[in-house]
């Protein structure tokens, strides 16, 4: 499994209750996306930045979505440039299902 951090910084503060908004407006675009197990919206406690954390099963799965397309989509919506960060991810404790997930 592969975990990407895209983190966008934003020109000013916003509330929650916006990035919620935001968030809600583009989360129908990562359903049924082929190998994205998760997604997570996130915004920093001094409300300067966005991003969401990507649990995938391959870094190929990643690849294929974080396209120049996508980078596109990013810079028209929020009007900054996504940095993205991998991260090998052996192991996942999803307490909600009450499962440990490996690659193996």
């Amino acid at each position: 499994m592969i975990t990407v951090i895209a983190s966008y910084p934003l020109p000013a503060p916003i509330a929650p209750d916006e990035a919620e908004s935001i968030f809600l407006s583009t989360a129908p675009r990562y359903r049924d996306v082929p190998g994205l197990i998760r997604k997570y919206y996130v915004l920093s406690e001094d409300r300067r930045s966005i991003g969401g954390i990507y649990l995938w099963k391959s870094r190929a799965d990643a690849d294929a979505l974080y396209t120049e397309g996508w980078k596109a989509f990013v810079r028209q919506k929020y009007a900054v440039e996504p940095s993205l960060a991998y991260f090998d991810c052996p192991v996942v404790v999803d307490n909600a299902s009450h499962e440990i997930l490996s690659r193996s």
